[in-house]
């Protein structure tokens, strides 16, 4: 701006911060939304709005899967290293890398607002298709843990809709065994804003194990383990609580992206 209108960048500065009264800030970020998004995500948030007048968010089970690598990502915003003048341009300064391809595991996970399922870890060379899908999530990990933890009282089974999820036999399996889950025609598509474990509980997993590099797969799981069950029942129900907050929010935005609403 300053070289356009051919004068100091100080007095731009100036004139943005004290005429003009302005801040910079960062972009939001959110996912991108075509109008049809919108249009289905505003429906789908009327019928929840009205499904949870008569059941319970807190009976929901919300579900996600998430890939964590043995070298997370730097923040180099926010991880800073405190050094001298002299030796920042030295050796001490520490290097934030990634190696191309680091070792990962893919991670499925629940949480109600009152308690969480156990992690379930699939390896990376595991394609997680429907028959994976339905017999290491559903049968061997979800439902020993709902038997257990419902003991026989209402609940309702939240996931996104990714073909192995959403396959005819997975619907067998569904309705076997998970009766009232959130079918397609309540549950909306491209929604990681309304599902608890994608607009908060990865992001406290991911914040509890920040900044630590793990020499095998292996160390990394057993850290998230300890993560994992740190997380208390207080978070749980406050996250849980927001749903439906969150659900209003996105109705007033029209389906659009609602998080400055909130």
């Amino acid at each position: 701006m300053a070289s356009q209108l051919g004068i100091a960048r100080s007095t731009v500065q100036s004139i943005v911060k004290n005429d003009l009264k302005l801040k910079s800030y960062k972009l939001r970020r959110g996912q991108y939304l075509s109008d049809k998004s919108k249009a289905m995500r505003l429906e789908k948030c009327r019928k929840l709005l009205q499904h949870f007048q008569v059941r319970r968010v807190s009976d929901v089970i919300w579900t996600d899967e998430k890939i964590f690598t043995i070298e997370p990502l730097p923040n180099r915003q926010n991880q800073r290293q405190l050094l001298s003048k002299d030796d920042s341009m030295s050796p001490k300064r520490r290097l934030a890398h990634n190696r191309l391809f680091p070792k990962s595991v893919m991670v499925w996970a629940g949480i109600t607002a009152t308690g969480k399922t156990p992690l379930v870890f699939i390896e990376r060379n595991v394609k997680i298709n429907s028959e994976v899908y339905q017999k290491i999530v559903l049968m061997d990990n979800l439902l020993p843990w709902v038997t257990q933890h419902f003991a026989g009282g209402p609940f309702i089974l939240q996931k996104d809709w990714a073909p192995s999820h959403g396959s005819r036999s997975t619907l067998a399996v569904l309705e076997a065994h998970f009766p009232g889950f959130l079918d397609k025609n309540l549950w909306p598509a491209s929604s990681p804003d309304l599902n608890p474990m994608d607009f908060s509980v990865w992001g406290m997993l991911e914040g509890k194990i920040a900044g630590k590099v793990f020499a095998t797969v292996d160390d990394l799981k057993a850290a998230l383990e300890v993560a994992w069950a740190s997380i208390d029942d207080g978070y749980l129900r406050r996250t849980v609580n927001s749903v439906k907050k969150r659900l209003r929010a996105c109705v007033k935005a029209r389906g659009s992206n609602f998080e400055i609403l909130l």
